[in-house]
């Protein structure tokens, strides 16, 4: 519910107000002890947020988005403080004439911050011209086939100041080192250098606040490749999840006969009858109907045990998700639901015509519930004793037949243990809603038209709801995972190639300084490849460095993400593998580039040069 507070009363007040008011309805309302020890509490939230269910779906994933975008970030900045440093190294000779002809050393850092700040706003602005056009287009291509995102990504005041706020720090925070270092330089030593050329262009490469820059670069690359790993074997896991029944050409939907008027008795026939109208349409195999989709509609919970046994302590009654594992999962179902779903029958029969609303009680149990309250066997013939929803009066029932286990409510964790219950036989409040099944030869979408077509014909103040593909239904419940896994393995490229830019350009400055050294090297007799192994020995140092880092850190990381994880552990040696592989690969490729270069100089220009 949404409200709206009155001037001059605050949210804590509203709160007292209201909650007084709402305890003493609800304790009114309880029939039962456990109904009065677990009474529902009144709460009052701001609205501004957003809607609560949203937030806690997404929170954690997004933060971890969130922390990813700052580790790229870092990366590209750190990239843009190695430029800077090769910079000014060009420019020691035109700092060092500044500061010999009076230039204070504060005001060559004013400049140089200056340029950093200016080069960062440049870039700001260039990214949000880019968010503005590519957000969409990202939305659409992440995506794409998703029913439907709930989160639609947009530009606010609020983004544009953090990204301003972030634009302007970074331009400062990574253009401070660099200006100290061509602050701090002496002038005449510079001086009398330049006269020969430059900077010793023979000198062995340091291991300098360059290098270190390189070094980070490659160990935040590998948390991310390791974390964007992790996340895709997580949606790969999902996709081949074994979900106890046939996913594939499956059209569903829902219908609320009861909202249009429909009452007990006759609602039972109305929902049959369009049962039996709808599996007539031309290319359905069958047609079969539950009081709840399988997957993501929640599910329906209460105490059913063998009799003689007592119901657990606080067991869930009612309809929602994140039942414990514990709880017993309940669904009614029309006949010839198993074998419509291809749900396979371990012992006893499905339901049929000796199970309607005037025969005893029968239910259909799953193997899970079998092992949790029998510990396994077969069933088929006992008597369980369900304590119906809202706790009421308890039922005998017979189980008639014992089904393999099947997803209900949630895709993840064990299979949950169920009872399934006749059609006619099931709660009248479970009849309010009816999720219909259409099992289709071809194209599962193809039968709709038909479908809403004959709903029309039977009553047409009914609308389909829901309407859908068992498969899009699946893959709306992946949608965290999905947005994880894609996001994180795009954020983990873009970090890659960020870092294989910055490798390269460290590389090919360090190849042009050291142009003499390797002239000479090459007038002497050294070999083109002996050359490139000079080259590469310095990135591949570089890398193991970095990943000696990075592995580490990556594993400790992981374990903060083992929630969102399905089906593999943190620290996966199969992810972390493929994240090295990916790494090395990458880095020997950017080093490669400019090891040939080298390898082609000209002994003789060189020497001249030197």
């Amino acid at each position: 519910m949404m409200g709206r507070l009155r001037p001059g009363v605050t949210r804590a007040q509203a709160q007292s107000g209201l909650s007084s008011a709402f305890d003493a309805w609800v304790a009114a309302t309880a029939t039962t002890d456990l109904e009065r020890k677990n009474l529902p509490r009144f709460l009052l939230e701001d609205g501004g947020r957003g809607v609560d269910r949203l937030r806690r779906s997404y929170s954690q994933t997004l933060g971890i988005l969130l922390a990813m975008v700052g580790l790229i970030l870092v990366i590209a900045c750190a990239n843009i403080a190695n430029l800077l440093l090769a910079r000014s190294e060009a420019r020691r000779r035109e700092m060092a004439v500044r500061l010999s002809i009076g230039a204070g050393r504060l005001r060559v850092i004013r400049q140089l911050l200056t340029e950093s700040l200016l080069l960062a706003l440049l870039g700001g602005g260039a990214g949000i011209l880019v968010a503005v056009s590519g957000i969409r287009f990202l939305t659409n291509v992440f995506f794409a086939g998703s029913e439907p995102f709930a989160l639609q990504p947009e530009l606010n005041p609020g983004v544009l100041a953090a990204a301003l706020f972030l634009t302007v720090g970074t331009g400062l925070l990574f253009g401070l080192a660099p200006a100290l270092q061509t602050a701090r330089v002496d002038p005449m030593p510079v001086l009398k250098e330049s006269r020969g050329g430059g900077p010793r262009s023979g000198a062995r490469p340091r291991f300098g606040l360059g290098r270190v820059l390189v070094v980070s670069q490659m160990a935040i690359c590998l948390l991310l490749l390791v974390g964007a790993g992790l996340f895709v074997r997580t949606l790969s896991n999902l996709h081949s999840l074994d979900v106890g029944f046939d996913r594939n050409r499956i059209l569903l939907f829902r219908v609320n006969a009861r909202q249009a008027g429909h009452r007990d008795p006759e609602i039972l026939s109305f929902y049959a009858n369009l049962e039996t109208r709808l599996a007539a349409i031309p290319g359905v195999r069958s047609a079969t109907m539950a009081d709840s989709p399988l997957i993501g509609g929640g599910a329906w919970g209460w105490a059913v045990v063998p009799l003689g046994q007592q119901p657990p302590k606080n067991a869930p009654t009612g309809h929602g998700s994140g039942f414990s594992r514990s709880a017993t999962h309940v669904l009614g179902v029309a006949p010839g639901f198993f074998s419509a779903m291809r749900i396979p029958l371990v012992a006893g029969r499905e339901f049929d015509e000796r199970d309607r609303k005037d025969r005893p009680p029968a239910a259909i149990v799953n193997e899970a519930w079998a092992k949790v309250n029998l510990g396994g066997g077969n069933p088929v013939g006992q008597r369980v004793v369900s304590f119906g929803l809202d706790n009421a009066k308890p039922r005998q029932m017979e189980i008639v037949g014992l089904v393999r286990n099947a997803r209900y409510d949630d895709l993840t964790g064990d299979f949950p243990a169920a009872v399934y219950l006749p059609f006619e036989q099931t709660p009248d409040r479970l009849l309010d809603e009816m999720t219909y099944f259409l099992c289709t030869a071809g194209s599962p979408l193809g039968a709709a038209g038909a479908a809403r077509e004959i709903l029309h014909q039977a009553d047409a103040r009914i609308p389909v709801a829901a309407l859908s593909t068992q498969t899009a239904q699946i893959e709306h419940e992946m949608v965290p995972e999905t947005l994880l896994a894609r996001l994180c393995t795009a954020f983990a490229m873009l970090s890659l190639a960020i870092a294989c830019v910055g490798l390269y350009g460290t590389t090919s400055y360090t190849v042009a300084r050291r142009t003499g050294e390797i002239g000479i090297r090459m007038a002497l007799g050294a070999r083109r490849a002996t050359i490139v192994w000079m080259v590469l020995r310095d990135v591949l140092m570089l890398a193991v460095i970095g990943l000696a880092i990075g592995v580490p850190a990556a594993l400790s990381a992981s374990k903060l993400v083992e929630s969102l994880l399905f089906g593999v552990r943190p620290g996966d040696p199969g992810a972390l593998a493929a994240a090295l592989a990916v790494l090395l690969g990458a880095t020997l490729v950017a080093g490669y580039l400019p090891a040939r270069k080298a390898s082609r100089i000209d002994p003789m220009a060189a020497v001249r040069h030197e």
